[in-house]
């Protein structure tokens, strides 16, 4: 299977996935499509936490206050279905492997994943 979660109106989901080819990829933008339990369930199965899927950047983070709370596995997984800005982004799975996040180092790994 590949796919790639994403959200539409961020630019840096767009610029990565324009750089990239993505030919025969399942696109999800998050924000029309929202994410299911049994879709957060497979990347965490693929990525080992909830807590990696969780982006601490999202605004609402500080705004909910909890930057503040000592969350578990079971918060980040009900955060991230709750609010899609919360599931750090883009996520993509290419056969069996999942890259979660925007760093050089992951987009370089998915890079070289597609070859």
């Amino acid at each position: 299977m590949r796919k790639v979660y994403y959200l539409s109106t961020c630019s840096t989901c767009k610029r990565i996935m324009d750089g990239l080819d993505l030919e025969g990829f399942e696109r999800q933008d998050i924000k029309s499509e929202a994410i299911t339990e049994a879709q957060i369930d497979e990347m965490h199965e693929l990525a080992g936490t909830y807590e990696t899927l969780f982006s601490r950047k999202a605004m609402k983070f500080r705004a909910l206050g909890l930057h503040e709370m000592e969350l578990q596995e079971t918060d980040y997984k009900h955060y991230i279905l709750e609010e899609y800005t919360f599931l750090k982004r883009p996520v993509f799975i290419i056969d069996g492997q999942i890259f979660i996040g925007n760093s050089k180092k992951t987009i370089e790994e998915v890079a070289k994943a597609l070859n």
